[in-house]
């Protein structure tokens, strides 16, 4: 599912506009980067969290001449499904 199907898919659901419905999206992701851009994590209960976790510099290797090179340390934004969410995946009940 793109953004263009979920924005049908909400706005059949919550009977508002597909343009309503993209700007909540838009909304949600941006608030949601907001957040992590703060270094704050999100979690909505029963479907998740969102986090910053830090990558430490490494040393990597071209694949294609196989010389390495120093790879910087980063922050990668990152999610962990909850209980609710893994259940409903598996088509168990939680």
């Amino acid at each position: 599912m793109n953004r263009k199907e979920m924005a049908e898919a909400l706005a059949s659901k919550l009977d508002v506009s597909k343009a309503e419905a993209d700007r909540t999206i838009g909304a949600v992701i941006e608030v949601v980067s907001g957040a992590l851009k703060k270094g704050d994590s999100v979690s909505l209960v029963g479907f998740g969290s969102f986090e910053v976790r830090k990558r430490a510099a490494r040393v990597g290797r071209n694949p294609k001449t196989g010389a390495e090179l120093k790879i910087k340390a980063s922050k990668v934004p990152a999610f962990k499904a909850g209980a609710a969410l893994k259940a409903a995946v598996n088509g168990t009940k939680k």
